[in-house]
């Protein structure tokens, strides 16, 4: 029997938003769950097959989290039937097409397995009749595969991820990010925001070192400043105390003189 082939380029397109939206959302979710601990491989926009000998039967989640896997790895594709779990979450960026989205993928996740779905759609608006920001379908123990929120809101929580997933942007600009605290206030940083921080950070501490050596500069040279004048008034005071002292000698030896003439004087008037 010959060996079945199980594609891995035959992907449908996906529009540039989806894209993007995907691009900056899996290295902060990366990031999240290695910061909290949890050994996971978060993917995006790959095939997961899930019925063996039948490559047709399969999803892409635009991003994903496989509990359990290295996060190194570098797979092309996942046999879902060979691994430990299925996937934990997964999240699916509405396309044009949202039909699909709303309503074929949903059964697909929950047959797999999935622990929670959160469905996004970012062409949504307050005047959608049909289509709703956010859908989030978790597994609720007895209650089975179920659609638990729908939103409108610009954020909705994940339990799985243990954060907060949160639209920002309008437009094409629309992005998701993670955030944390009360009521996800706290948007998670990007690397790129991480380097900008750094790099204003480096620029404040060295302009902040720089003015630190410039008012050493102009103190020590206040310090230089005043001790010249000093020394110079000290100098002045050295002359003019020198003066002093010799005008005080002139005036005793005339003193003297002036003495020594009376003295005479009378000595003559005597005689």
């Amino acid at each position: 029997m010959d060996a079945i082939h199980y594609p891995e380029t035959d992907h449908m397109g996906e529009d540039a938003l989806q894209r993007f939206i995907a691009e900056l959302l899996r290295p902060l979710v990366a990031k999240w769950l290695a910061t909290s601990g949890r050994r996971t491989f978060v993917g995006a926009d790959q095939f997961l097959y899930f019925v063996e000998g039948d490559p047709k039967q399969r999803v892409a989640p635009d991003v994903y989290v496989m509990p359990g896997v290295d996060p190194g790895l570098a797979p092309p594709c996942w046999k879902l039937w060979e691994l430990d779990a299925p996937p934990s979450f997964a999240l699916e960026i509405v396309s044009q097409n949202h039909r699909k989205d709303y309503e074929k993928l949903p059964p697909v996740y929950g047959r797999i397995g999935v622990r929670e779905l959160v469905i996004f759609d970012p062409r949504a608006t307050a005047r959608s009749r049909v289509r709703v920001r956010w859908q989030v379908w978790r597994r609720e123990g007895a209650r089975g595969w179920k659609l638990v929120e729908r939103s409108m809101a610009d954020r909705i929580e994940s339990r799985e991820l243990g954060c907060w997933l949160r639209a920002v942007g309008d437009g094409s600009a629309l992005r998701l990010r993670l955030a944390i605290g009360r009521g996800g206030d706290s948007l998670l940083p990007t690397d790129a925001e991480l380097a900008e921080t750094e790099h204003i950070r480096r620029a404040v501490a060295e302009a902040q070192a720089a003015a630190e050596r410039l008012a050493r500069q102009q103190a020590e040279q206040v310090a230089r400043d005043v001790a010249e004048r000093a020394n110079t008034e000290a100098r002045r005071a050295n002359t003019e105390a020198e003066r002093a002292a010799r005008e005080t000698q002139r005036a005793a030896h005339a003193e003297a003189e002036l003495a020594r003439v009376q003295a005479e004087l009378a000595r003559l008037r005597g005689g």
